[in-house]
């Protein structure tokens, strides 16, 4: 037996031989981690005060020195991005785009390949609408819901995948929403199967090194929910969250972009829930629940 092996309180190491523990490159601080990685980041454009996902997202990246491609439908939000982001030190480029027509997205995603030489990551937080009962729906408010919240990002992904490099990374944003019990809304349908979607994603890409993940949005206050809800009725949304506190995009942003980030490395194939510990089981009579002080 060598020598080394026979000591097992590392005794006779150096403090040369004990500093590989911290070699691996997640224990080291790197000022800006994703220098030379390209991201495409759909739906990130700058629409409002309030911002929103996507763009919280391609701040982020950008800020940790990704060159971020903005993919939004509306031309001033993408320019907005793009030159906040530059003001600030960042690399940013536009692209405005209807990311459901799927020729045209294969384009713009060629193009960013093409100029920059390869393709690290991807975001699409583009969703909305089908919020109508699903007996209620036409059938074209159906194909819209799913076009937008499910269809559109097969089409970003399966184009996006040819130019990834290992090590690459895809995140979706889902909604809470796919865990209530109804009523049944079109939006509701398509985020579940987006989820299901970004798991065979995550199942497909491992072999090549490229991870898949979603992030399941909670009751966050933002654009949308600012233009449906009262004061009164943002404190009772509020107090059925379980921290007893509204999140915001940058919350979601912050989960994305350590699914995107090598800190995420071997995680794949996720959903991950960020929602406050979402809405907490009340005391009803139910089984293993403490009823209280006994009466008197």
């Amino acid at each position: 037996m060598a020598e080394d092996e026979a000591v097992t309180d590392g005794s006779k190491r150096t403090e040369v031989d004990w500093l590989q523990s911290v070699r691996d490159p997640i224990a080291s601080r790197v000022d800006r981690p994703l220098d030379g990685r390209v991201a495409i980041v759909a739906g990130g454009g700058l629409a409002g005060p309030l911002g929103g996902i996507g763009f919280a997202i391609a701040w982020l990246l950008a800020l940790d020195g990704a060159i971020v491609a903005v993919f939004d439908r509306d031309p001033a939000a993408a320019a907005r991005t793009v030159r906040l982001i530059r003001d600030m030190g960042g690399r940013a480029e536009a692209q405005a785009l209807d990311m459901t027509d799927s020729a045209a997205v294969a384009d713009a995603v060629d193009a960013v390949a093409a100029r920059h030489g390869r393709l690290d990551l991807v975001a699409d937080s583009i969703g909305g609408g089908g919020t109508m009962g699903v007996f209620d729906a036409s059938i074209e408010d159906w194909d819209a819901a799913f076009s937008l919240n499910l269809d559109q990002v097969w089409h970003l992904v399966r184009h996006a995948q040819r130019h990834l490099v290992p090590g690459g990374a895809i995140v979706t944003i889902s909604s809470a929403a796919v865990d209530g019990r109804g009523p049944g809304l079109p939006y509701t349908a398509a985020k579940a199967a987006l989820e299901k979607l970004t798991v065979g994603f995550a199942g497909a890409l491992a072999p090549r090194g490229i991870r898949a993940n979603a992030v399941r949005v909670g009751m966050i206050w933002g654009a949308f929910a600012a233009s449906t809800l009262s004061d009164d009725l943002r404190d009772v949304r509020r107090s059925n969250v379980a921290m007893q506190t509204e999140g915001n995009s940058w919350d979601i942003a912050a989960a994305a972009h350590f699914l995107l980030s090598d800190r995420a490395r071997w995680i794949t194939g996720q959903v991950l829930p960020v929602d406050g510990g979402g809405t907490p089981s009340r005391n009803s009579g139910q089984a293993g629940r403490n009823p209280g002080p006994p009466s008197a």
